[in-house]
C-alpha cells in the first residue's frame, strides 16, 4: 500500500512538473528563428527587422526583390537565400556604414538611441544605384573655375550709372 502511495505521489509531483513547464513556455514570446543573418544580430525581433527593411527600401526606393530572391516552387520571397549579388552588396554598404559611424561619429552599438551621422539615404536618396559622376563644375564668381577647369578672368567693371 505504502508502495502504491510513492507511486501516485510521484506520478502527481511529475505531472506539476510538466504542467507548470508547459505553462511557463505558452506564456514567453516566441523569438523569431531568423535563418542566414550575417550582419544583423540574429536575435532581432520582427519589428526591428522589419524597420531595418523598411529604411532600406525608402533609402534605395527598392521592393524586397530587389535584394530578395524568389523561390519559384512556393512563389514566395526567399528572404534566407543569398542568390542575388545585392544582398551580399547590402551586406558590406552595411558593414562599412557602421564602421564609419563607430570610427569618425562615435556612434556605438550598445547605445539605445544610435544616431547613424551616414546611413544609406546618404548615398542612395532613393536611387537603387548612387550616382557616381561628379556634378559638372560651373563658374562661380570672379577668377573662378570655368568649364574646362581654367581660370577665368574676373568681369570687366560695369559702367558707373546716371
Amino acid at each position: 500500500m505504502i508502495h502504491y502511495k510513492k507511486l501516485f505521489v510521484t506520478i502527481c509531483l511529475s505531472g506539476t512538473v510538466v504542467f507548470a513547464a508547459t505553462a511557463s513556455m505558452q506564456n514567453e514570446p516566441e523569438k523569431p528563428q531568423w535563418k542566414n543573418l550575417k550582419v544583423l544580430p540574429k536575435n532581432i525581433s520582427k519589428e526591428d527587422l522589419d524597420k531595418v527593411m523598411d529604411e532600406w527600401k525608402e533609402a534605395l526606393g527598392v521592393r524586397c526583390g530587389f535584394c530578395h530572391a524568389r523561390n519559384e516552387e512556393t512563389k514566395r520571397t526567399d528572404f534566407a537565400s543569398d542568390a542575388k549579388p545585392e544582398k551580399e552588396m547590402a551586406r558590406k554598404m552595411m558593414t562599412m556604414t557602421a564602421k564609419i559611424n563607430k570610427k569618425y561619429f562615435k556612434a556605438d552599438k550598445n547605445e539605445k538611441e544610435m544616431v547613424e551621422a551616414i546611413s544609406c539615404y546618404t548615398c542612395h536618396h532613393g536611387a537603387a544605384h548612387p550616382d557616381a559622376t561628379p556634378a559638372p563644375r560651373e563658374h562661380r564668381g570672379p577668377g573662378g573655375p570655368g568649364a574646362n577647369g581654367q581660370l577665368l578672368p574676373p568681369p570687366p567693371p560695369t559702367p558707373p550709372s546716371n
